[in-house]
């Protein structure tokens, strides 16, 4: 038993050493997102750039993300058939014409390659919305985002890094307010 000690105590220095070693490596190689540069990797993920796309609109403009840099971005992918979708578009409305003046914009990306263009276009009229519904035909923006559930909307600071990402819905009109406020620059201590 006295043997045994001496090999046990060598391994519970060579588990310190590993873990250690494999600590400092993890905070030695980290990247904060403060530090994200212009050639970043764009993820659809928080602190990445957005990844940058070119769709059209209802009415057949065309929109680039990286256009508009400067601006705080809502990029919100839905579909006309998804109640959560249609249950937060009004409040996405009212946001808009709070925040458009302030630097503000919203893209509803449509889901276009699973849902009915027809669909999707009389629900933007019956609703009145006003900023840019894009179509996103063939699926591309989807994929590039990673969609997995609609709605999911993207908050993108005016330098084009997400700073939030929200799955599912319908989201409330005071949240979208307050992560609106912190896209500005408002509000924060």
């Amino acid at each position: 038993m006295e043997q045994d000690l001496p090999i046990k105590n060598r391994w519970y220095l060579f588990s310190f050493i590993v873990l250690a070693f494999g600590a400092g490596w993890i905070w030695y190689s980290r990247n904060p997102a403060q530090e994200a540069s212009r050639d970043a990797k764009a993820l659809p993920r928080a602190g990445f750039y957005a990844p940058d796309f070119t769709l059209q609109t209802l009415g057949g403009d065309t929109i680039t993300l990286s256009d508009l840099r400067g601006q705080a971005v809502i990029i919100n992918l839905w579909a006309s058939w998804c109640p959560p979708c249609k249950a937060e578009m009004p409040a996405l409305q009212r946001v808009y014409e709070e925040y458009s003046s302030a630097g503000m914009t919203i893209l509803a990306v449509n889901a276009t390659i699973q849902d009915d263009l027809n669909a999707a276009d009389q629900f933007v009229q019956e609703n009145g919305l006003s900023f840019p519904v894009l179509l996103d035909t063939d699926g591309r923006v989807s994929r590039s985002y990673e969609l997995r559930s609609l709605p999911t909307t993207f908050f993108v600071d005016p330098d084009g890094i997400i700073q939030e990402v929200v799955v599912g819905g319908p989201m409330a009109e005071a949240l979208l307010h307050v992560r609106v406020q912190r896209l500005l620059g408002e509000g924060q201590p």
